[in-house]
C-alpha cells in the first residue's frame, strides 16, 4: 500500500471513531456569570501583516501607447458671417459745472433779491472767492400799523490756500439786517398819538474774521478761530472770540484719545436796562476740554469721553464755575447698513450771545441778561437704517435736564394806550429772554423715500414735553412740529415742495400801568411752499418760488405776524472768468 492509500483510510478510521461515540450530558451550571473584568484588546493584539506586498514600478508608470487617426471629411455651408458693428453706449451729456453764477429775482410785496457767488484760483493750490446776497421787502402785512419792512445784506469772503502738510483758510465779512418792532399787541386800544411816538426801527451790524487750518496725517487734526462784533442802533456793543482746536494724544500701542480745545470770550453792553435805570454789562471768559476714545469692535463702536469747562465771569448775578458733562455714545449694527441701534448720554454748555438770540428772533429789545445754559445731560436711544434700496429712516427718543434755558417772552408795556412811550421796543411789541430750569422728553421720526434719481420724498415729526422749574409755559416753544419735502428734477427742469406745521404756542403779555396781565395762545399753522425751475441752456435759468401758499399770517411768534402769499420770479447766469 503506497503512501496516499494509507493516508485516506487513516482519515476514514478517525472519522468514524468520532461519530461513533456517545454524547455526554452537559455538566455546565446554568446560573449567572459575572464578568469580573471586560476584555480590553490592545493594538498588540490585532492580527498584523508579516511580509509587505511586491510592486512593479516600472511596469505601473510604464506609458501605454495609444495610436490615433484624424479623417477629415468635407462639408458643403452656404453660411455667410456679416460684417460686425460696433455698439453705440447712449450717454447722457456731461453737465458743465461754471465756478461763478448771479441770481437776480423780484417778488410781490416790492421784494427785490440779487447772490452773487465768485471765486478765481491764481494758482491750483489756492482759492479766492465771496458771496454776496441781499433781499428786501416793503412788508405790507394786513392790519399792521407800523412800519414791517425789512433787509438784509451779507458779504462773505475768503481766500484758501494748500500747503504740502496742511491747509489753511482766511475768512471775513460784514452784514446789515433792518427789522421793525410792528407786532403792536391786539389786547391795546393805542391812541393815534402813541403811535406817532412809537419808533419801531432796528438795524443790527456784524464785521467778523477768521481763519482755520487742517493738517495732514499729524497729530493736531485742525483749528479755527473767529472774531464777530455784533452792535446795533441802540448802542448796543458785543465782542466775541471763539477758538478751537482737535488734537490727538497717543495713549498706548495704537491706541490715541481724540481731544477737543475750545477757549471761548465774550464781552457785551447794552445801554440800558428794559427799566431805563442802569446799563448791562456781561463778561465771560470759558475754557474747554474734552477727551475722546473710540472703541470698535465687529459691529459695536464705542465713544467714551466728557467735557470739561471753567468759565470766568464777573457778570451780575453770575458766578465762575466748573462744568462737568457726560459724552458717551454708541452704536451697534444689527443688520450691517440695514438697522444700527444707537443710544448715548451728552451734556454740554452752551455760551448764549446777543447775536444767537437776534438770529433766531429779530425782535428781542436791546435790554437783555446774558447768561449761559447748562444741558446737564441728555439720555437718548434712537434705532436708525434702511428698508430696502430706496427707503431710509431714523427714530429716536431722549429725556434731557437742562438749567438756565433760554425763552422768548414779550416784555412788559408800558402803555395802556393812552401814554407815549419813549422807547420804540416798550410798547409790548418786542421780546425779553427769560431762564429756567427745564426738563424735556423728546421723540423724533424722520423718514425719507429715494425713488430714483428724480424723485425724492420725505418728511420728520419732532414732539417736546416741558417740565418748568420757575415758568408757568414754555413760552413761544411749539410743542409739536412736523416738516413734509419733495423734490423732482428732470433734465430740463425742478420742481419742489415744501410743508411746515407747528402747533399752538404759549405767551403772556403784562401791561404795567394797571399791571393787567393777558394769557395769549398762538395758533397752530400750517406753511406751505413750492418752488420750481427750467434749465434755458448750460448758462442761463429760470425759477419761481411760491411761498405761505395758503395765505396765512400766522404768528410764528406772538404779534408778530407773517407775510401773505409771496410769489417770486428771477433768473440765474452761470459764468466763468478763464
Amino acid at each position: 500500500m503506497n503512501r496516499s492509500k494509507f493516508i485516506l483510510v487513516f482519515l476514514l478510521f478517525y472519522t468514524s471513531m468520532i461519530f461513533s461515540q456517545n454524547r455526554k450530558k452537559d455538566t455546565l451550571d446554568p446560573e449567572v456569570i459575572q464578568v469580573v473584568r471586560p476584555y480590553s484588546p490592545t493594538v498588540s493584539d490585532a492580527f498584523k501583516i508579516k511580509t509587505n506586498p511586491q510592486i512593479d514600478s516600472i511596469k505601473i508608470n510604464k506609458k501605454k501607447e495609444v495610436e490615433y487617426h484624424i479623417n477629415s471629411v468635407p462639408v458643403a455651408s452656404t453660411f455667410t458671417p456679416a460684417k460686425g458693428r460696433p455698439k453705440t453706449v447712449k450717454r447722457e451729456p456731461k453737465e458743465f459745472i461754471y465756478n461763478n453764477y448771479l441770481k437776480v429775482g423780484y417778488g410781490n410785496f416790492l421784494t427785490p433779491l440779487v447772490e452773487l457767488f465768485t471765486h478765481y484760483n491764481f494758482s491750483k493750490y489756492n482759492d479766492f472767492g465771496g458771496f454776496i446776497k441781499y433781499q428786501s421787502s416793503e412788508g405790507e402785512i394786513d392790519k399792521i400799523i407800523l412800519n414791517d419792512h425789512y433787509s438784509d445784506l451779507n458779504v462773505d469772503l475768503f481766500f484758501k490756500q494748500s500747503e504740502r502738510y496742511f491747509d489753511w483758510k482766511i475768512t471775513g465779512g460784514f452784514a446789515n439786517n433792518l427789522v421793525n418792532w410792528y407786532g403792536l399787541p391786539e389786547e391795546i386800544t393805542f391812541q393815534q398819538s402813541v403811535i406817532k411816538s412809537i419808533t419801531e426801527k432796528q438795524s443790527y451790524g456784524t464785521i467778523y474774521f477768521g481763519g482755520d487750518v487742517e493738517f495732514f496725517d499729524a497729530l493736531v487734526h485742525d483749528g479755527n478761530i473767529k472774531f464777530t462784533r455784533f452792535f446795533d442802533s441802540h448802542n448796543s456793543t458785543e465782542n466775541h472770540l471763539d477758538l478751537n482746536g482737535n488734537v490727538a494724544f497717543p495713549v498706548w500701542n495704537d491706541l490715541k484719545m481724540d481731544s477737543y480745545f475750545s477757549l471761548e470770550f465774550l464781552n457785551g453792553t447794552f445801554e440800558n436796562n428794559f427799566q431805563q435805570t442802569e446799563q448791562i454789562e456781561y463778561n465771560y471768559f470759558n475754557i474747554g476740554f474734552s477727551p475722546n476714545f473710540t472703541f470698535l469692535q465687529d459691529n459695536l463702536t464705542i465713544n467714551a469721553g466728557a467735557n470739561l469747562y471753567y468759565s470766568f465771569t464777573n457778570s451780575d448775578n453770575e458766578e465762575s464755575k466748573f462744568y462737568i458733562y457726560p459724552n458717551i455714545s454708541a452704536s451697534y449694527k444689527v443688520i450691517e447698513e440695514s438697522l444700527i441701534a444707537y443710544a448715548g448720554v451728552i451734556g454740554d454748555l452752551n455760551q448764549n450771545t446777543y447775536q444767537e438770540f437776534v438770529k433766531e428772533n429779530p425782535f428781542v429789545s436791546p435790554t437783555l441778561y446774558i447768561k449761559r445754559s447748562s444741558k446737564q445731560y441728555e439720555a437718548y436711544f434712537g434705532v436708525k437704517g434702511k428698508w430696502g434700496s430706496n427707503i431710509s429712516f431714523n427714530t429716536k427718543i431722549s429725556y434731557g435736564n437742562e438749567n438756565d434755558k433760554a425763552l422768548y417772552k414779550l416784555n412788559n408795556s408800558t402803555t395802556n394806550g393812552k401814554n407815549t412811550v419813549d422807547k420804540g421796543y416798550t410798547a409790548g411789541n418786542s421780546f425779553n429772554v427769560v431762564y429756567d430750569d427745564i426738563q424735556t422728553i423728546n421723540a423724533f421720526a424722520e423718514v425719507i423715500f429715494d425713488f430714483d434719481k428724480n424723485l425724492k420724498l420725505g418728511g420728520n415729526i419732532v414732539f417736546n414735553h416741558y417740565s418748568l422749574d420757575a415758568e408757568k409755559e414754555a413760552w413761544n416753544l411749539p410743542i409739536l412740529k412736523a416738516t413734509l419735502l419733495a423734490k423732482y428734477k428732470r433734465k430740463k427742469w425742478y420742481a419742489g415742495a415744501d410743508i411746515y406745521f407747528a402747533s399752538e404756542r404759549k405767551d403772556e403779555l403784562i401791561i404795567d400801568p394797571s399791571n393787567e396781565v393777558y394769557e395769549i395762545t398762538n395758533d397752530a399753522y400750517f406753511d406751505v411752499n413750492l418752488s420750481g425751475g427750467y434749465y434755458i441752456n448750460d448758462r442761463w435759468s429760470a425759477f419761481l418760488n411760491l411761498n405761505n401758499i395758503l395765505s396765512n399770517n400766522y404768528q410764528k411768534y406772538t404779534n408778530f405776524k407773517v407775510q401773505g402769499f409771496q410769489f417770486m420770479a428771477g433768473a440765474t447766469y452761470k459764468f466763468d472768468f478763464k
